[in-house]
């Protein structure tokens, strides 16, 4: 079973479809999809900024943005199940290939994530990877990826500053990758 974090910056292209598409034809093992927020999250940021409001208060706004985009995926490409907790998931692995997670704040505030913006969608896919023990984590960018130095890629703005924290003791694979290569790094 693999996690597969599709950017929300891909969301404002064909590129999103096209990731779809690629994963829903080519994968040979089950997916669950960690979609990012995109624009619906940058309208949260912008919100705050207008009305300053508190992270934890943005960031349970940010985590609806990510189920706005999970809705949004499942409506492109009606072959996936939108799931919403990691039992869900573990329960549904075995009969569904495709899986979209739209994840839930209470589950997220009980297992005591932070609610800050150094935390996003990336963290959050390594969390979820972490808790179904899934072999591989692939994380896909609209960004170009010119290194897989995850201190580099935090540096530069591609992954979030919590993302390190994330993947210390892991046993998945890890790839971070442009989306014109997924195909080539679909189980």
């Amino acid at each position: 079973m693999q996690v597969i974090k599709l950017g929300g910056s891909l969301n404002g292209s064909n590129a999103i479809l096209k990731c779809l598409n690629i994963i829903a034809e080519q994968a040979r093992t089950p997916v669950v999809i960690v979609a990012g927020g995109g624009e619906f999250a940058e309208q949260v940021r912008l919100a705050q900024k207008q009305w300053l409001f508190d992270d934890t208060t943005a960031h349970a706004m940010a985590i609806l943005a990510m189920q706005q985009t999970a809705l949004m995926l499942a409506a492109l490409q009606p072959e996936f199940k939108v799931l919403s907790s990691v039992s869900a998931i573990q329960q549904a692995i075995t009969t569904e290939r495709l899986i979209i997670w739209s994840p839930q704040i209470d589950e997220l505030n009980q297992a005591q994530l932070p609610a800050t913006w150094e935390l996003t969608s990336d963290s959050l896919s390594a969390w979820l990877a972490g808790q179904l023990t899934a072999q591989k984590l692939l994380i896909v960018k609209a960004a170009t990826v010119p290194t897989n130095d995850i201190k580099t890629l935090q540096q530069l703005g591609i992954l979030d500053q919590a993302f390190s924290s994330f993947i210390q003791e892991t046993t998945f694979k890890l790839l971070i990758i442009h989306h014109s290569l997924l195909c080539h790094h679909l189980s």
